[in-house]
């Protein structure tokens, strides 16, 4: 990015965080939706962080599209708790699969579990089921909500609750991005909002099943997270930054 569209997007953000400033929840929804109308995406993988905000906007209908990614790897709890929410909040999920051609290709010439074997693997198999699936469901938006919070690993501490994604060439806004694990779990349990069940048998982070395991007293947010690679690789290119 050259100098001056730098420039025009610190701005804009500048411009942003005056509006949302001292509002949360649905507030903070609604006046980023009132700027932005038509313009606003929420992405849910069904984590508990993303539960909360799917109750803000199924309960005050704010025009935010929701989307999710189905791997086609993802736990039956997962696909559970995607049900009851749908049914609870009356809500449209729009859904990204991968693209049909490359899973083949990708399985076909590698087997169905290839990540295990190597980075570059995992990373390819990730890119098939979440990035380019991701691309699709971004185009057209230009401010994309997340769940993502500081404490979930150290990538994530890095980043800012409102930053400009160079890759995906759009505004995100982490409306939890403050808030503790201890936090969400008080909000989660005194509204009543459904939750996936695997987060009560020690899964803080949950993405697809072969990938996932439950974490052990004392280890990191998202140590079960391929869990099998070192420390400095548990993300899967969804959540970027450039800083």
């Amino acid at each position: 990015m050259n100098i001056l569209n730098r420039w025009l997007r610190e701005m804009e953000i500048n411009k942003i965080k005056e509006l949302l400033s001292g509002k949360q929840g649905v507030e903070l929804l609604q006046a980023i939706t009132e700027h932005y109308p038509n313009q606003v995406v929420f992405s849910t993988s069904f984590g508990i962080e993303d539960q909360i905000i799917t109750d803000w906007i199924g309960k005050s209908k704010v025009n935010i599209e929701v989307f999710t990614l189905d791997t086609g790897r993802l736990f039956k709890e997962t696909y559970s708790l995607w049900s009851r929410t749908v049914e609870r909040y009356a809500l449209k999920i729009n859904t990204y699969y991968p693209n049909t051609e490359q899973i083949q290709e990708f399985v076909s010439q590698k087997g169905p579990n290839a990540f295990y074997e190597s980075v570059e693997n995992r990373k390819s198999c990730c890119y098939i089921r979440k990035i380019e699936p991701l691309q699709r469901a971004l185009r057209g938006a230009k401010i994309w909500i997340t769940g993502i919070r500081a404490e979930q690993s150290a990538n994530r501490h890095d980043m800012d609750y409102i930053e400009y994604d160079e890759v995906n060439d759009i505004i995100k806004i982490h409306p939890l991005f403050d808030w503790t694990f201890e936090m969400v779990n008080n909000y989660i349990k005194s509204e009543r909002i459904p939750y996936n069940v695997l987060h009560d048998k020690g899964f803080p982070s949950i993405g697809c099943a072969p990938c996932t395991r439950a974490v052990q007293e004392g280890e990191d947010f998202r140590a079960g997270r391929w869990w099998w690679e070192d420390q400095s690789k548990k993300e899967c290119g969804l959540h970027v930054t450039t800083k």
